[in-house]
């Protein structure tokens, strides 16, 4: 890998032809380490450590990586004033993830509850996924921008929309994004012109009493991923649009309850 100063004029993990740019909001931040990881579940990353001088503009930190593309896993750690009552909680030893990343991923070692003690939680953390999103095809796609007044408004829970047999979806699509497209002429049938769709950002599924699962998703874990849970493969961001297009080319609006 060859690494350079990288820039801060798009937050987030920002692949191009040569690696990856990314650049982070960070004000009281007086280190701020890069984690470059294997696998879902590796835990010991290359840790590449930004400097001050080169990779900071104002409150923004930043670094360019080549050699690495999409589908590379990261995360951060940060140092800086230990504060509760001030606010500032900087923890050095914890992995954190991206609030720009457009993709995370729960390994199988992903413990919510084991992250959350005092030390390291590198063997049990959640990391962010480098996606690109510039090469998608929208094909035309345009908000149908009902009047309110004329809106029929159904708010539906993405995952259990379709997760019944009487939803007559395919069973491999039965929770997803792709199954919700299956459902549009249903949805056609009764008049609706919008769909409210529950928390669709990603979220922790174990954010929940012990022994239970987190059904509703009312804890984002980033706004800009959407859930991986419930795509049918490995690109929650592109099904994800694929759903949004269809119900636009069907005349049907989206909207997105925001936590």
């Amino acid at each position: 890998m060859r690494i350079s100063a990288g820039h801060c004029r798009q937050l987030g993990a920002t692949p191009d032809s040569h690696g990856v740019n990314f650049a982070i909001w960070a004000r009281l931040a007086s280190r701020v380490e890069l984690l470059l990881f294997a696998s879902a579940d590796d835990a010991t990353p290359e840790v590449i450590p930004l400097s001050p001088r080169l990779n900071r503009t104002a409150y923004y930190w930043h670094i360019h990586v080549e050699g690495i593309s999409v589908g590379q896993r990261y995360a951060y750690r940060i140092q800086g004033p230990w504060r509760p009552y001030g606010g500032t909680r900087f923890d050095a030893e914890k992995v954190l993830l991206d609030p720009y990343g457009r993709s995370i991923e729960l390994g199988a070692n992903y413990d919510r509850w084991a992250a959350a003690r005092p030390g390291s939680n590198l063997a049990c953390c959640a990391k962010n996924k480098v996606v690109d999103t510039r090469h998608y095809d929208w094909e035309g796609d345009k908000l149908p921008a009902h009047s309110l007044s004329r809106s029929v408004i159904y708010e539906l829970h993405l995952g259990g929309f379709t997760k019944s047999p009487s939803s007559g979806v395919d069973p491999a699509l039965r929770g997803t994004y792709l199954g919700l497209i299956e459902k549009i002429p249903y949805l056609q049938s009764l008049g609706v012109t919008a769909v409210e769709l529950l928390p669709v950002f990603q979220f922790d599924p174990q954010d929940a009493p012990k022994g239970l699962s987190n059904y509703w998703g009312y804890s984002p874990m980033s706004f800009f991923a959407p859930h991986a849970q419930y795509a049918c493969g490995d690109d929650p961001l592109t099904e994800f649009r694929d759903m949004v297009k269809a119900l636009h080319r069907a005349n049907i609006e989206v909207i997105l309850d925001v936590v």
